[in-house]
């Protein structure tokens, strides 16, 4: 079957094992630090460390979400939260099945002996026989840090903020806890935001992008942190099945250099390799990686081949000035991304971007300097060809959407 676009499309593996040959990793490339690749958050560590040595530990009521009038007690950890079963029960179909099931009698156990109630989560207990405050007490194998997070959104409604390290924190939070309790409403809305910093169209990828730069302005090239680490993101994805937030979160992940994600960094902290994700992940971001270095290649190739539909126009072809500008772009944007591995070189949507801004503003005047690619360059004919700036950036445009479609294919996600 004839492939209809240029860019790499996935190679299947043999059953044989043989995977695509590897491309060597850069050398002497500048560290891209927008933001680290490790996690910010060891979950696994932090719950099993946590349970072990709360285990013994008094617990204390909640500040806030302590209601006098509350009918249960929730433990997690050492925090004791005193809540209505009636407001869980509202939002949550597990918390309503539980309360609905008849509940033994104090005075038909033992201290001793917890009763095990039969539910969907056969870990979770409801001790009748050490009420505090005559609530029962049910035992939550979380965080408390994310309990409190779930409860403050189900009663005051969430208050989300702008997908920044702290914010994806809690967000994550409540939607674990939302997931894990099937509270649909608090889960809906916690993907709905996290997808304005993870989108799914090229237009939200568009504006988180201008939202990074309008950062970097302000904070310094390269030190933006504005959003929280790609891989939190896909462990988070993997863990409540949310596969609409991974194709924007690998992509974002493969723009890092092979040093600063595998790598220990004295500054940046844990390289990629200490992180939790799955050999399969790990896999489709080594795969990934190559086929956008690739889908770069060949775009500026594409652009340097005398059958380029921009070439082959009427307007390119009888002026040679024309002709000459082109050929001198596609010449810089090769000696910038694919021979020097300037800034950009591991992100084909950013590279595609430059290549379509036109050749001259339209309010500038002939003959100003042109820096883009870090070299000035002066453009005096061109100033003034409106046809074949219009040209380059829809063709550009095109090829954006392309490459935006073929991400998940290049990541071999299910999506």
């Amino acid at each position: 079957m004839m492939q209809t676009s240029y860019y790499p499309t996935p190679i299947m593996i043999s059953a044989s094992g043989n995977y695509p040959p590897r491309s060597p990793p850069p050398n002497g490339l500048s560290r891209r630090s927008a933001h680290s690749p490790r996690s910010s958050v060891d979950r696994h560590s932090q719950v099993a460390a946590s349970i072990g040595d709360n285990a013994l530990a008094e617990p204390s009521k909640h500040t806030d979400l302590w209601f006098c009038d509350g009918s249960i007690v929730l433990r997690a950890e050492d925090t004791l939260f005193r809540v209505h079963k009636s407001q869980l029960a509202r939002h949550s179909p597990f918390f309503r099945d539980l309360f609905s099931l008849p509940q033994p009698s104090a005075d038909s156990t033992t201290s001793s002996s917890p009763t095990v109630v039969a539910n969907r989560n056969p870990a979770l207990q409801i001790d009748t026989s050490n009420e505090i405050e005559g609530c029962p007490v049910l035992r939550l194998y979380d965080t408390a840090e994310d309990v409190e997070n779930l409860l403050t959104a189900l009663y005051d409604g969430p208050n989300f903020g702008k997908n920044d390290p702290a914010d994806f924190r809690m967000v994550s939070g409540i939607l674990r806890l939302a997931t894990k309790y099937l509270v649909d409403s608090l889960r809906t809305k916690a993907l709905v935001h996290l997808s304005g910093a993870w989108p799914t169209s090229l237009k939200g990828w568009d504006a988180r992008e201008d939202l990074v730069r309008a950062d970097e302005m302000q904070s310094g090239p390269g030190i933006s942190n504005i959003y929280p680490s790609p891989a939190d993101v896909i462990i988070l994805a993997r863990e409540v099945n949310a596969p609409s937030l991974l194709p924007s979160a690998f992509y974002d992940l493969s723009r890092y250099h092979y040093t600063q994600l595998f790598e220990q960094d004295d500054e940046s902290g844990p390289s990629i390799a200490h992180l939790p994700l799955s050999n399969a992940d790990l896999q489709r971001l080594a795969l990934g990686k190559e086929a956008s270095q690739h889908a770069i290649t060949t775009l500026i190739r594409s652009m340097g081949s005398h059958s380029h539909p921009l070439l082959l126009g009427h307007h390119a072809q009888s002026h040679r000035s024309c002709r000459r500008d082109f050929s001198e772009l596609v010449a810089l944007a090769t000696q910038h991304y694919l021979f020097d591995r300037e800034r950009g070189c591991t992100d084909p949507l950013y590279v595609a971007e430059e290549l379509g801004q036109p050749l001259y503003d339209f309010g500038q005047a002939s003959g100003a300097d042109d820096t883009r690619f870090g070299e000035p360059r002066r453009s005096a004919e061109v100033s003034e060809c409106e046809a074949c700036a219009r040209a380059l950036a829809m063709w550009t445009t095109r090829e954006r959407e392309r490459m935006w479609k073929m991400i998940p294919l290049w990541f071999r996600l299910d999506i």
